[in-house]
């Protein structure tokens, strides 16, 4: 037997992955830290997904994120899914157990809620309704998390409506669909307001909607962090609203599979924010 214990392994799975920050976050909290463990990115086919998921463990992996287009696929895989990865219907985190069952998670909307409550102190979910843009992976997490605080209504609208619609259907009376062209009316009174598509992403068009409804209280953010400051966070802060970047989502929903990897609950400050955009 070896006096060495074995040095716990994590990564990302996704196809692309080069891009991914999360090695850079994982890694920054395990130097700091001063733990053992290494954490990579993995470019795995599709085909190739439960083969690979399967054979980790073996190769002293103790866990894993999982990005597009493997976060819905790896609930078919996984042994043990949690209410809410089942309810979202996608999961971003693994955790390969000793007893060789893998263990879906997902901590989106746990990143979502904790960044807007790090970052707007003052939010008040309950106090009016959320409006959310999209209709994706994303959306989903974020309208699970948004119900479990407490908000009373769910203004939401897509590109393509049916994909809204279905959302309403799985969860509940509390959404509200509205057509997208439609969709600058939904901030009449509204509290929250999210955007979960792409759009306004590096190389994507700008998010540019009419905001003349939107309340100065009303707590903005988006989940793109490439840009930092999109253009529907810049719209926003011109009408005076505190505005929230998609940054802090990435690490806040990054803390609860580094404690479940590594030992230790890693603190989401301005170091760590600085470290991930160097």
């Amino acid at each position: 037997m070896s006096d060495h214990p074995r040095i716990p392994l994590a990564g990302v799975i996704g196809s692309p992955v080069a891009h991914s920050r999360s090695p850079i976050l994982h890694n920054y909290w395990l130097k700091r830290y001063g733990l053992p463990g290494h954490y990579i990115a993995m470019d795995i086919a599709q085909a190739d997904l439960k083969e690979v998921l399967r054979t980790l463990p073996k190769a002293g992996f103790v866990g894993c994120n999982v990005t597009i287009p493997h976060k819905e696929t790896v609930l078919q895989i996984a042994d043990v899914v949690t209410d809410r990865a089942a309810l979202i219907g996608a999961a971003n985190t693994l955790i390969f157990r000793r007893d060789g069952k893998i263990h879906a998670d997902n901590t989106d909307g746990y990143g979502f809620v904790a960044s807007l409550r790090q970052n707007a102190p003052h939010w008040a979910p309950q106090s009016g309704p959320a409006v959310v843009l999209g209709a994706g992976g994303a959306a989903r997490a974020i309208v699970a998390s948004l119900l479990e605080v407490g908000v009373p209504e769910i203004r939401i609208a897509n590109r393509s409506r049916p994909r809204a619609e279905a959302l309403r259907q799985e969860f509940g009376a509390k959404l509200v669909v509205c057509d997208w062209t439609q969709a600058g009316s939904m901030f009449d009174g509204a509290a929250t307001a999210v955007n979960t598509t792409a759009v306004g992403m590096v190389g994507k068009p700008e998010l540019v909607l009419p905001m003349d409804d939107l309340s100065p209280d009303c707590i903005v953010t988006d989940i793109v962090y490439t840009p930092l400051r999109t253009r529907f966070l810049e719209d926003a802060a011109a009408r005076g609203c505190t505005t929230v970047d998609g940054l802090g989502m990435l690490l806040h929903q990054a803390t609860p599979g580094f404690e479940r990897w590594f030992g230790h609950r890693p603190e989401v400050d301005d170091a760590t924010r600085a470290a991930v955009l160097a």
